[in-house]
């Protein structure tokens, strides 16, 4: 994958590092031109440039990246607009990092899903939820399992998992499903939530909107993750 790290502070620069080592292509982004001097031998590209500065944008391939991540730790509000011209200029997918919990409400009110919290969260772990493309979220075992909640395929929906035998074709154990419910509160307002349905039993329908919590192999994961359309 395409993927542009912005900020090279610690765990922007492990990230980019993490990502190209594991194959991807990488293009670094600091305003401060000591950091990129310090990773522009360890990845693809490295830019100097501000990244609150729209007219900068010009020199980045954004609409031909898969993926964008803000990874800027110093500033909240250089992190804020930078998140906010990267979705203005391009539909690309944004990971942006939290450095508050306003922070983390004003990514939401964006529109951005993808909020991580470094202090929580390794650069490794973030590759590994990266690499694996469609998944959701991941839980790693250990260097070859994983738990993911990956989403369910088109050609599953309506159909029993008596029904199918899908799952097993990709050597993978079906956990439980997280399925979305609407929910009244007590003011009357409606908000749609997630929930486990349990244990799925061979009678369970899978729905349009299913998340499947799988265990297996991380290159079984993969490969069905490739294979969502």
């Amino acid at each position: 994958m395409k993927i542009i790290v912005f900020g090279l502070g610690n765990f922007g620069m492990s990230l980019a590092i993490s990502l190209t080592e594991t194959g991807n292509e990488v293009i670094g982004v600091d305003k401060q031109m000591d950091k990129v001097n310090l990773i522009k031998d360890k990845i693809s590209h490295a830019i100097c440039m501000d990244s609150t500065n729209e007219l900068a944008y010009t020199a980045l391939p954004l609409n031909d990246s898969d993926k964008v991540v803000v990874a800027i730790g110093e500033n909240e509000g250089a992190a804020i607009i930078t998140t906010a011209i990267i979705k203005k200029l391009s539909d690309v997918k944004i990971i942006s990092r939290a450095l508050s919990p306003i922070h983390d409400t004003v990514l939401e009110a964006m529109g951005i899903h993808s909020i991580v919290h470094p202090e929580q969260e390794s650069a490794d772990r973030l590759t590994k939820q990266i690499n694996f493309k469609t998944t959701l979220e991941n839980y790693q075992l250990d260097d070859n399992y994983t738990i993911s909640e990956v989403k369910s395929k088109p050609e599953f929906h309506g159909k029993t998992l008596a029904e199918l035998n899908s799952i097993d074709k990709y050597h993978l154990n079906l956990i439980t499903i997280i399925r979305k419910r609407e929910k009244t509160n007590l003011m009357g307002k409606k908000t749609i939530i997630k929930e486990t349905i349990g244990l799925p039993k061979p009678d369970t329908v899978l729905l349009e909107d299913d998340i499947l919590v799988v265990f297996g192999e991380n290159k079984n994961i993969s490969f069905y993750c490739d294979c969502v359309k």
